[in-house]
C-alpha cells in the first residue's frame, strides 16, 4: 500500500490484517490527513467485526476513538458495497453533541464523496425540506426527531429509509438507563420494518459495569438471532451468547483527586476564582438552580463564565459550547448537557460541586480532562454541605475499589407501550388489530403481554377499530393532536415553564412559580449567570419580559423525578466511610475535620456486622439500615406493622412506629419472609410518567411502583442481624 510509510521508520500504522480490511481511500486519509501513525486498540479490534455487519458495543473511556471505531468501518463497507441514500443513522441523546460531531463526520465521509446531514428541533424547516430531497448518506438526529419523521404527513419514510443499513447510537449507556433507551429500541424496530432489513446495531459506551448485557438489550429482537460482540481496549472481543461473561476492564483510577469541603456556593465561587487561573475549567453541578447562582458569584468576581444547562436558550447554550473550543481563561458550569461526549478541546480542570448521581458519570466527567501529552485526568470536588462531602466521598470509595453501577433498562414501560401503538397507527394510519406485534418482533414489553393496554386504549377512545383495524381515535386527538401530535413524540412530561425575553433575545426559561409567589418590592430572576428584573408578564403566551439588573435574582426550577435517588451500593459506601474507610483520593484539612465531625454524629448509627434500630427519649425509632431510597421504599412496604406511616424513608433510614417492641419487630421481619411488597404510589407521582393517563390506573400503578422498588436490596439489609440501642438522655 503506498500511500504507507515504512516500517523502518517506526511509522506503520497499524497491524495490516486490520487497517487493511478498510477501503484504501479510508486508510489513506487516516495517515495522510490525520496524521495517524497507527489506530488505537478499539479501533483495531472493530474493524473485522463492523465490517462483517455485526452488532457491537464499543467500549473504551472517553476521547477513547468511539466514534471513528465505528465510522471508518461503516464507511468501507458503504463504499464496497455501493448502499445508496440514508444507508446510517448516526443517533445521540443530546442535540449539542450532534451539533459537535457534524464537522467530523462531514470530514471523514467527504473523503469517499459522501454526505452527512443534521435532523433534530433546533434545525430550520428549510434545511429539513433539504435534507428530504438530497439524502445524506449518513443522518445525525435524535431518537424523538425519528419518531416525527416516522409519524410525519410531510416525510415518505418508506422511500426516505429504503437504503437504511446501519445504526450507531452514541452513549448508548445514557439511552438505556432510562425511558428513552425503551423508545429508542422500539423506534428502531419500527425502522427495520421499514427498511425491510435487520439493522446493523452498534453501540459507543463509556466504561460500564454489564456490556454483555447492554449489547443484547440494544439488539432487540436480533438478540440470540444475529451476531454480536463487546469490543473493548485490552480485553478478548466477547460474544453475546447465554453464559458470555458480562465486563471489561475497568478504566485505571489513576488521576489526581481532591476533596475539599467548603460549605458554600458562595464559598465555592471563592475558591474556584482563586484557583488555576488562566484556565479552562468545567464545573460539573447538580442542579440549575446551582449553576445560577454559581454563574452570577463567579461574573461579580470578574471570572469570564459561561452557563449550560436544559432552560438555556439555545444561543446561551452554543456559547458555552463555542467556549469549549475557542476560550482559554474562562469557567464553564454546566449540569449534565456537557458530561457526554462532546469535544472539550484543551480542557485543564474539571470541578464537581457535591457529588455526581453514578460512578459512571463520575467516569465520564473526568474523562473531560487528560488529553493533552503530559496532562493527568483531575477533578476537584467541593462539598456544599455534609450530605454533599459523605455522597462524594462515598462515590470516590466504590470509583476506587473499581465499581461502576450496571446499566439496566426501567423494568415495565406499559407507558411507552401506549405511545409506540399511538404513534405506530399515526405512521401507517391503519394497523391490523392482530398485527401489531410484528412490528416490534415480540421485543421485551411489546410482545403479548401488551394486550391490555390495546384493550384499554380501545376502551377510551385512544384507539378506534373498524373491520379488524386499529386506528387514532377521538381522545387521542383530543390529548396529543396540538401541533401534528408533537408530543406524542417526547417521552418525558417536563413542568411547564415561562419564556423570559429581553427585548426581542430569549434567555431562557423559568418556572412559573417564581412568577407567581408574593414577593416584597420588585419581581427579580436568575438566569444565564445574570439578574434580570420583570417587567411584564404575558401569561397566555407563557412569557415574562426582563431587563437586566446587577443583582439579587433567585432561580428555581421544579421538575418531576428531580429528587436525587440514592442507590443501594453508594449508601452501603457512605457507610463504610463513616466506620472510618477513606477514599484514597488528597483529602483537605477542611474535609478531613468534617468527616470526623460526621463519624462521631453517626457512632451509634452504623456497624459493620449489620443494621441498626435507635430508639431516643422523644420517641423517635429509627431503622438506621443504609441501604438506598428504593431498597428503604421496598421494605416500609414489606413491614407495615413496624413502620411509622407518617415518615417517609430516605436512603439511610426508616422511621419506626414509637411503641415498637423488640417482640414486634421480630414477629414483622418473619411475616417479611412470605415475600416483599411494591412501595405505595402516591398518585401526584404519576404526573411525571408521560403517557399514564392512556393506561389502565392499575397498570399505571404498578409501572411506578416497580421503578422505585429494590427488591435485591431489601432481601440483603432483611437478613442481616440487627442491634437494638436505647438512649435515656437526648445526645
Amino acid at each position: 500500500m503506498t500511500h504507507r510509510t515504512s516500517e523502518a521508520a517506526g511509522e506503520w500504522p497499524a497491524p495490516p490484517d486490520a487497517f487493511d480490511l478498510l477501503d484504501p481511500v479510508v486508510g489513506h486519509h487516516i495517515v495522510n490527513t490525520l496524521g495517524w501513525h497507527s489506530l488505537r486498540p478499539l479501533q483495531e479490534e472493530a474493524v473485522a467485526p463492523l465490517l462483517g455487519g455485526e452488532d457491537a458495543v464499543l467500549v473504551a473511556p472517553t476521547a477513547g476513538g468511539k466514534t471513528e471505531a465505528a465510522v471508518f468501518p461503516l464507511l468501507s463497507r458503504m463504499n464496497r458495497r455501493g448502499w445508496k441514500g440514508t444507508s446510517v443513522l448516526y443517533v445521540c441523546p443530546l442535540k449539542a453533541l450532534l451539533n459537535n460531531l457534524q464537522p467530523r463526520l462531514e470530514a471523514y465521509a467527504g473523503w469517499l464523496g459522501r454526505t452527512v446531514g443534521l435532523w433534530h428541533g433546533d434545525i430550520a424547516t428549510s434545511r429539513r425540506r433539504k435534507l428530504l430531497v438530497q439524502r445524506p448518506d449518513i443522518l445525525l438526529t435524535t431518537p424523538e426527531s425519528l419518531e416525527s419523521m416516522l409519524v410525519s404527513t410531510h416525510v415518505d419514510h418508506r422511500s426516505f429509509y429504503s437504503g437504511l443499513h446501519s445504526v450507531v447510537v452514541d452513549e448508548v449507556h445514557a439511552f438505556a438507563g432510562d425511558d428513552r433507551g425503551w423508545h429508542l429500541l422500539a423506534v428502531l424496530e419500527r425502522l427495520s420494518r421499514v427498511a425491510d432489513r435487520p439493522l446493523q446495531r452498534i453501540g459507543l459506551s463509556a466504561t460500564i459495569g454489564n456490556p454483555v448485557e447492554l449489547l443484547g438489550w440494544l439488539q432487540g429482537s436480533g438478540q440470540g438471532r444475529r451476531p454480536g460482540r463487546v469490543v473493548a481496549p485490552g480485553v478478548k472481543p466477547q460474544s453475546a451468547l447465554p453464559g458470555a461473561p458480562d465486563k471489561a476492564d475497568l478504566p485505571s483510577t489513576t488521576a489526581d483527586i481532591e476533596l475539599d469541603y467548603v460549605g458554600s456556593v458562595a464559598n465555592a465561587a471563592l475558591v474556584i476564582s482563586a484557583l488555576h487561573r488562566g484556565e479552562k475549567r468545567l464545573v460539573f453541578c447538580e442542579s440549575r438552580r446551582t449553576v445560577e447562582e454559581l454563574g452570577e458569584q463567579l461574573r461579580l468576581r470578574g471570572v469570564t463564565t459561561f452557563l449550560s444547562h436544559a432552560s438555556l436558550s439555545v444561543d446561551e447554550r452554543r456559547r458555552a459550547e463555542t467556549a469549549f473550543a475557542e476560550a482559554r481563561d474562562c469557567v464553564i458550569i454546566s449540569t449534565s448537557t456537557l458530561e457526554l461526549g462532546i469535544d472539550v478541546g484543551d480542557l485543564d480542570r474539571v470541578i464537581q460541586l457535591d457529588s455526581p448521581r453514578t460512578v459512571a458519570s463520575f467516569l465520564q466527567r473526568l474523562g473531560r480532562t487528560g488529553r493533552r501529552t503530559g496532562s493527568t485526568r483531575n477533578c476537584l470536588f467541593l462539598a456544599l454541605d455534609d450530605d454533599g462531602l459523605l455522597a462524594a466521598a462515598a462515590l470516590l470509595l466504590q470509583w476506587s475499589r473499581g465499581w461502576v453501577e450496571p446499566v439496566s433498562a426501567p423494568p415495565e414501560p406499559r407507558h411507552l407501550v401506549a405511545q409506540q401503538l399511538l404513534a405506530l397507527c399515526l405512521q401507517e394510519h391503519r394497523v391490523g388489530e392482530n398485527l401489531w406485534q410484528e412490528w416490534w418482533g415480540g421485543v421485551g414489553p411489546f410482545g403479548p403481554g401488551a394486550a391490555p393496554v390495546v384493550r384499554h386504549l380501545v376502551e377510551q377512545g385512544y384507539l378506534d377499530q373498524d373491520g379488524g383495524l386499529l386506528f387514532i381515535g377521538p381522545e387521542a386527538e383530543h390529548r396529543y393532536g396540538h401541533r401534528h401530535f408533537m408530543n406524542l413524540t417526547a417521552v418525558f412530561t417536563a413542568p411547564p415553564e415561562f419564556t423570559v425575553m429581553n427585548g426581542r433575545t430569549e434567555i431562557g426559561r423559568t418556572d412559573p412559580d417564581l412568577l407567581t409567589e408574593e414577593v416584597q418590592g420588585p419581581r427579580r430572576l436568575l438566569l444565564a449567570g445574570r439578574s434580570w428584573l420583570v417587567t411584564h408578564i404575558d401569561w397566555s403566551r407563557r412569557r415574562c419580559f426582563v431587563t437586566p439588573i446587577d443583582e439579587g435574582g433567585r432561580a428555581r426550577w421544579n421538575g418531576f423525578g428531580a429528587e436525587r435517588v440514592l442507590s443501594f451500593d453508594l449508601t452501603r459506601a457512605a457507610r463504610d466511610v463513616l466506620l472510618g474507610e477513606n477514599p484514597p483520593v488528597r483529602l483537605t484539612q477542611r474535609a478531613q475535620t468534617r468527616l470526623a465531625e460526621a463519624r462521631d454524629a453517626h457512632v451509634d448509627t452504623v456497624h459493620p456486622g449489620g443494621t441498626v434500630i435507635t430508639r431516643r427519649p422523644d420517641g423517635d425509632v429509627r431503622w438506621w439500615t443504609w441501604a438506598g431510597h428504593r431498597a428503604n421504599a421496598t421494605l416500609s412496604a414489606t413491614l407495615p406493622l413496624a413502620v411509622s406511616p407518617h415518615v417517609r424513608a430516605n436512603a439511610h433510614w426508616i422511621r419506626l412506629r414509637d411503641d415498637l417492641t423488640a417482640e414486634d419487630w421480630a414477629g414483622a421481619v418473619a411475616d417479611a419472609k412470605d415475600g416483599l411488597s411494591l412501595p405505595e404510589v402516591d398518585g401526584h407521582a404519576l404526573k411525571g410518567l408521560k403517557f399514564s393517563e392512556a393506561l389502565p390506573p392499575r397498570l399505571a400503578e404498578a409501572t411506578l411502583a416497580a421503578r422505585t422498588s429494590d427488591e435485591e436490596g431489601a432481601r440483603l439489609t432483611l437478613a442481616e442481624p440487627v442491634r437494638f440501642i436505647t438512649f435515656t438522655h437526648t445526645r
